[in-house]
């Protein structure tokens, strides 16, 4: 991180603290304040509250700011404080300064080091993905800046879907509009609080819950989630999915709240944590269906698993009868779940690219695509599943992995067409990229695991070889801070690396350095209320998102009238057709950019819109303005 990154300070602070302060606020309504596991939950409460605030904004008609957020927050505070009032005193015991230090400690050297790592891989502030999906995330952001909307559909008014998942356009709309920054700069630093701040909270309400807020396990769980390049990398890279990466960020925090709601002893306290459980699952929702998904896979596979080991220690026809009564259920809702969210085939097409074999080692070791392993984490995990083989009782903490491997390997190592395949992973559009994102998050507990074994067993040797007390915890915090470098090893740096140019307007993906530039001079040569025509797989039509600029076209995936369908294959004959000026009036088109016929990525795609490609100068199309051989805006006249 240098210098030129200060600019991104004001709306990461912004973004940040749309992530927590309303979930921290209705945190200590509902809970002691001692409690610590709570605070870990705060950002996914915040995805709930932000996400559902401006859905319920857009259906009653108020424009989207923060007064919808405040308004929600207060209900939402007002619902935790009676809940904990029914559940009654909590006696919750002061957390030992070492948990709070390992606790506090270990996410601000986590956040540290994710900025550094998502900083090097945007490569600038106001950089944007080079990618296919960032044409109508970006367009969608600027969208909802112009109608103040940015609910599920407003938000799929930009695109092909009438319901779009709208968490992640919900928080940087509010940084975007809050601090005035542009689009790319608010997409960047609502993507930094995302991948920093949000991802390994969530990563440490995991291990908080399964390791009973040990300091070891919170300290461990805080450096691990730095290790993996396939999260939060990957899914900020490939796609770019980063609606998928709002809601994978907080499905460990909705793991966490499913063993909260199993381990509750009283009515009063289940429903108070399934109360918890259903806002984080619908924050969860809202950031994607995907993620929703994987929350339902590991949370079943989980309750499936405690609640036979509650059935075989309780030797009870009843417990026996209620447990498989809920097991069935979870199997039904399953199965219904899968049914809906399933993808049409020309969306689900991605084929296995391995044999079953590598996918299954890649897995076991969170190296997806072949990436170098870090040799740290692959011992931490290994020692992991010795002390399960050891204690077979810890095996809960390794079923989300297992459903997580699983869902991998089927998806990158199972030939396409093949019924189980589809079966399985067709919700993830049998997409092995998405999937492979869900390794680090549900692997870390088992590292956690090998981390807190190993601190277990190096401090009994230090008691055997009778070392002071002050001399062992000085090792301890040595051994700690170490463990953060997991953050630059050879799969995070590999991974960073691979993708980094995806962030390059040097690449000419989906806007080169010429077309940048071009469009940059929007405002100085075309009038405010222009409307611009062109073919979006080139980039056009993000002159919408970046300049301000109304375009025929937000996205390449939207229903096109009878003109603009003609428009596409004849603008080029305007000189010769009187048709084209006809259709051109009717729509209202003032300019039109010509970006050439290289598309973001699909070679046929410039064919299905010819006729706006490679124009030529004219009576009617009249050159405005130029960069370098292929990026040029024309105005219309004449027509």
């Amino acid at each position: 991180m240098n210098g030129e990154w200060l600019i991104a300070v004001p709306p990461f602070l912004v973004a940040t603290a749309f992530f927590v302060v309303p979930g921290l606020i209705v945190r200590l309504a509902g809970w002691s304040a001692r409690s610590l596991t709570p605070y870990f939950l705060v950002p996914a409460v915040s995805v709930a509250i932000v996400a559902v605030s401006s859905n319920v904004a857009g259906i009653v008609g108020v424009s989207w700011s923060p007064v919808p957020v405040a308004v929600v927050t207060v209900i939402a505070a007002v619902a935790a404080w009676g809940l904990r009032r029914w559940v009654g005193g909590e006696d919750v015991p002061r957390p030992s300064a070492r948990r709070i230090a390992a606790a506090v400690g270990g996410f601000l050297l986590a956040m540290v080091v994710l900025l550094i790592q998502l900083t090097h891989l945007f490569g600038a502030p106001e950089n944007i993905s080079q990618t296919f999906d960032n044409i109508v995330h970006l367009n969608s952001i600027r969208f909802a800046l112009d109608n103040a909307d940015a609910s599920a559909v407003g938000i799929g008014r930009t695109s092909d879907i009438g319901f779009y998942p709208n968490a992640w356009h919900s928080f940087t709309t509010l940084t975007a509009q809050l601090t005035g920054v542009s689009v790319p700069l608010a997409v960047n630093a609502t993507n930094l609080a995302v991948g920093a701040v949000v991802w390994p909270l969530s990563a440490m309400a995991l291990a908080a819950t399964l390791f009973r807020e040990r300091a070891a396990a919170l300290l461990s769980s805080a450096a691990i989630s730095t290790a993996f390049g396939a999260f939060p990398i990957l899914l900020l890279s490939f796609g770019v999915l980063y609606p998928n990466t709002m809601g994978y960020s907080i499905v460990a925090a909705g793991v966490a709240a499913v063993i909260l709601l199993l381990r509750a002893t009283t009515p009063a306290t289940r429903v108070r944590q399934g109360v918890l459980l259903v806002v984080i699952a619908v924050g969860v929702l809202l950031g994607h269906p995907n993620a929703f998904l994987s929350l339902f896979a590991f949370g079943s596979f989980l309750t499936a698993a405690i609640l036979l080991d509650q059935s075989l220690r309780a030797k009870s026809r009843r417990v026996w009868v209620v447990n498989a009564a809920v097991v069935g259920v979870l199997l039904v809702v399953g199965a219904l779940l899968w049914a809906f969210w399933r993808t049409g085939s020309g969306m689900s097409q991605w084929a296995a690219w391995q044999s079953g074999a590598q996918a299954f080692g890649e897995a076991l070791l969170i190296s997806p695509g072949a990436k170098p392993v870090t040799i740290v984490t692959a011992v931490l995990l290994l020692v992991g599943v010795v002390a399960i083989a050891r204690r077979p009782r810890l095996i809960v903490i390794a079923i989300p992995f297992a459903v997580a491997g699983l869902l991998f390997v089927v998806a990158s190592g199972v030939p396409a067409g093949t019924f189980w395949r589809d079966a399985i992973t067709n919700p993830w559009y049998n997409d092995s990229f998405r999937l492979a994102a869900l390794l680090p998050i549900a692997g870390i507990p088992l590292a956690t695991l090998g981390a807190v074994t190993i601190v277990d067993a190096a401090r009994g040797l230090l008691r055997r070889w009778s070392v002071r007390s002050s001399f062992a915890t000085a090792i301890g915090a040595v051994a700690a801070v170490a463990l953060f470098l997991v953050g630059f090893g050879p799969n995070v740096t590999a991974t960073a690396e691979q993708w980094r140019s995806s962030y390059q307007f040097s690449t000419g993906w989906l806007l080169s350095t010429d077309e940048s530039a071009l469009l940059s001079r929007l405002d100085e040569n075309t009038p405010d209320d222009a409307l611009i025509l062109g073919n979006p797989w080139t980039g056009t039509s993000l002159a919408y998102a970046l300049s301000e600029r109304d375009v025929v076209q937000k996205h390449v995936y939207v229903a096109r009238d009878e003109d603009e369908t003609f428009l596409d294959l004849h603008l080029r004959d305007i000189d010769s057709d009187p048709e084209v000026c006809a259709a051109v009036d009717r729509i209202g088109v003032t300019h039109v950019l010509d970006f050439g016929d290289q598309a973001v990525f699909a070679s046929d795609a410039t064919a299905l819109q010819a006729g706006l490609n490679n124009l030529v100068p004219s009576e009617h199309l009249v050159l405005v303005d130029s960069e370098g051989p292929s990026a040029r805006l024309f105005r219309i006249e004449g027509c």
